[in-house]
């Protein structure tokens, strides 16, 4: 959906989404990327524009946001592309989600989440809501997918709105 309405300016990925991407959906995101339509930065390319609050865009996704990343995020350590562009946006005031799907969380993570909020960060659980009767995954998909474009303010049909009916 933003790629398409020219909203989605690159993907900026680890190797270890990577893995999980062609486990998960089995394709690469180079592949993903390169349908889309928009570059691909690997976590290693430290020289890519996002690195720098110079480039810092309107919003910034992290989805998946593994514990890993949210810890570096949290503690401010910038130690690949992906957390250095959401540090720069977090210095900024821009918007940064983290989707955070790990389940059940611990205390590290809980306080890790806490600390990344702290900084503006919004964090966002990869958990669908079931009060709009979803009927198939991508349902439940499109339910985190529209509340991630809430937060960056993108208008959508993804899900039904919650209406209290009486």
């Amino acid at each position: 959906m933003l790629a398409s309405q020219g909203r989605l300016e690159a993907v900026l990925a680890t190797r270890t989404a990577d893995k999980v991407a062609q486990y998960e959906e089995d394709t690469s995101i180079a592949d993903a990327a390169m349908r889309l339509g928009v570059r691909l930065y690997w976590e290693d390319e430290i020289d890519a524009p996002y690195s720098s609050s110079s480039r810092a865009v309107a919003g910034l996704v992290v989805a998946p946001c593994s514990t890993r990343t949210l810890a570096a995020i949290a503690l401010g350590l910038a130690d690949n592309l992906v957390t250095r562009a959401a540090l720069a946006h977090l210095r900024l005031g821009r918007r940064v989600v983290l989707v955070i799907r790990e389940t059940p969380l611990g205390i590290a993570e809980i306080r890790n989440m806490l600390r990344a909020a702290e900084s503006g960060a919004v964090i966002l659980p990869a958990a669908p809501g079931f009060y709009h009767k979803p009927r198939t995954v991508d349902d439940m998909v499109n339910f985190v997918v529209g509340k991630i474009l809430d937060v960056l303010g993108v208008p959508h049909d993804l899900y039904a709105r919650w209406r209290r009916d009486g």
